[in-house]
């Protein structure tokens, strides 16, 4: 990527936020660390785990009894959930503001301001809630619900069994707290497409028609109690009985009310695909580009980002292409015929051999990183096939490890078949693998020097940072030779970048310009995946404007320090710091030059 054309592509009042003046006075402004704010603010932190006992499980905040209890319980759906969390936000924002105020420490200035965009983040989304849909085919309560009790839900020893037990239970009250929010949402005329609502019905479908003795839920508590060597035979198949009845009592007969709310809302539903078609679309649509990108570009920036960068790495693509003799028609239909002349055989099915070829993938890059980082994840990474569940909807996506080491950070690659995107695996294993999300993430939650609330991302810096490294991190591959004699391979990466510079064009045209699904699908971007961005509006635009900016403050940095920059030492500055908003970014990162160009 031209790294002028990057900087250019962003209206001046993002490329100045963070750098400047008003870094530096905060740099000078700052004092030692604070022990009444740093026990405040972990009692906070720790207050809001407690409400939400799925966000203790996943990030295992606690520990012994307290810890133990927690897994016992599903977060509610429920009005009084939300105003809980609503006051608690209120609470910490008031209390925020007076320790701002007052004399912090570099690191703990830097936490305050994470957790001040968090939290005032999370308040300025919490009225467009229902604009998502509580069973929209990506994050719905009844796919969320699965894949946190066969992924996340921790079953490391016999005494976590019952834990399990317990949470299972609870599986169809929250089901029908869901349904209760969607009925809500519909009586507003908050309703999805009718693309969206057959999306869930199929998932439904597909959870329902096994037997309850061969429902996932049963069938991963079965596989995962299997290695447990203090738990006897006896006792596992009482909790596998247990489960089994849990199934067939509670939670199937939870699904079917799932199936008959969708058979209700289909008729009602229509065909138009953005959030515009909402009461209070547009409103919606930009808290949701400011929630994503952190900024506040206009869709219509956004859209004219997008534009620039197709253009820009269309003609760059066609170069390549042009080298291998595909020299005729559109870069999407030339790159469609690339990737068919790349398919595996089809006599065996490929899907294991794909899976060795991306863990493969992994280890050379975790060789090749040694040059560009001094620090690197301490904990393992697994490379799995995305669940029949959500396999058919689901995008490649990565799993933190556990903090106890009980569970690897894990690579999850859908293979639906039956053709599958040769040219584009390295660049998919460098962005949700190494260097991307599992340096980002573990590292984080590794980092012994930051606040706990910092390192197990209580609260965090939004898309922009997470999805804009993992971008970053394909970069990195692009611009320091790992794709070295393998063209198909650079042009898969290219392919990447491309994706995501239309991704800005077809998330703004959906949500802001009136286009329609067919139209997202046109212009070069899946089915599946415009269907993404229609039910997570703004998410999609944040990859491709969080790596411009993060580009953009590498090359400040070059810029100002000349020679004493290193770029593994930029690259460690912007994990060791972890998830923050990339304004705060920027000025940890006007901190960390200044003391470079003193040392």
């Amino acid at each position: 990527m031209s790294l002028a054309l990057a900087a250019s592509a962003l209206p001046q009042p993002v490329l100045a936020a963070g750098t400047g003046a008003g870094a530096a006075t905060l740099a000078v402004a700052a004092n030692q660390a604070n022990p009444a704010f740093a026990a405040w603010a972990d009692r906070f932190a720790a207050d809001s785990v407690r409400i939400n006992p799925q966000m203790a499980t996943a990030t295992q905040y606690f520990s012994g009894a307290e810890q133990d209890a927690l897994d016992r319980h599903l977060t509610p759906l429920t009005p009084a959930q939300r105003a809980k969390e609503a006051a608690q936000r209120a609470a910490g924002l008031a209390r925020l503001k007076g320790w701002t105020a007052g004399s912090l420490g570099d690191t703990q200035r830097t936490s305050a301001a994470v957790m001040q965009w968090a939290l005032e983040n999370a308040s300025a989304n919490a009225p467009f809630e229902a604009y998502t849909f509580g069973f929209n085919q990506m994050s719905g309560t009844h796919v969320a619900l699965v894949q946190f009790m066969t992924q996340t839900q921790p079953l490391r020893r016999a005494a976590d069994v019952p834990a399990y037990l317990a949470r299972l239970d609870q599986v169809a009250l929250r089901i029908d707290e869901a349904i209760v929010r969607a009925r809500a949402g519909a009586a507003k005329s908050l309703i999805p497409p009718r693309f969206i609502v057959e999306r869930a019905q199929t998932q439904v479908d597909t959870f329902l028609k096994p037997a309850a003795a061969q429902n996932v839920l049963v069938a991963s508590l079965a596989e995962r109690t299997a290695a447990l060597s203090d738990l006897t035979p006896d006792a596992r198949a009482e909790a596998i009985a247990a489960a089994t009845r849990i199934v067939e009592q509670r939670i199937r007969p939870a699904f079917a009310r799932v199936q008959a709310l969708l058979a209700q809302l289909h008729p009602r539903a229509g065909d138009v695909a953005g959030i515009a078609r909402l009461p209070g679309g547009a409103a919606a649509y930009a808290r949701a580009l400011a929630s994503s990108t952190g900024t506040t570009l206009s869709a219509a920036q956004i859209h004219a980002i997008g534009l620039r960068e197709v253009a820009r790495i269309e003609a760059e693509m066609d170069r390549h292409l042009r080298t291998l003799g595909f020299a005729d028609g559109s870069v999407k239909a030339r790159m469609d015929r690339l990737n068919a002349s790349l398919q595996p055989a089809a006599s065996v099915d490929p899907r294991a051999q794909l899976l060795a070829n991306y863990s493969a993938m992994v280890l050379d890059a975790e060789t090749r990183s040694t040059a560009l980082f001094n620090v690197r994840p301490r904990a393992p990474l697994a490379v799995k096939r995305e669940p029949a569940l959500t396999e058919a909807s689901a995008a490649a996506h990565y799993s933190m490890p556990a903090p106890d080491g009980s569970r690897p950070g894990v690579f999850w690659v859908p293979l639906p078949g039956p053709s599958f995107k040769i040219v584009g695996m390295r660049t998919l294993a460098y962005h949700e693998a190494v260097p991307g999300h599992h340096f980002q993430l573990a590292i984080q939650q590794e980092m012994t020097d930051l606040p706990k609330f910092r390192s197990q991302r209580i609260f965090g810096g939004g898309s922009a940072h997470s999805e804009g490294w993992a971008l970053y991190a394909e970069k990195l591959a692009m611009e320091n030779g790992w794709y070295d004699g393998d063209v198909p391979g650079l042009l898969g990466a290219l392919d990447a970048q491309l994706f995501r510079a239309r991704r800005l064009v077809v998330d703004t045209g959906l949500h802001a310009k009136g286009w329609t699904r067919q139209q997202g699908i046109d212009y070069g971007i899946g089915a599946q995946e415009v269907e993404r961005y229609v039910v997570w509006p703004g998410q999609a635009c944040a990859y491709m404007i969080g790596m411009l900016r993060i580009v953009e403050l590498r090359e400040h940095a070059r810029t100002m320090l000349g020679p004493r920059f290193s770029l593994p030492a930029f690259n460690d500055v912007v994990l060791t710091t972890g998830s923050v908003p990339l304004d705060v970014l920027a000025q940890v990162l006007d901190r960390w030059i200044a003391a470079q160009a003193n040392a």
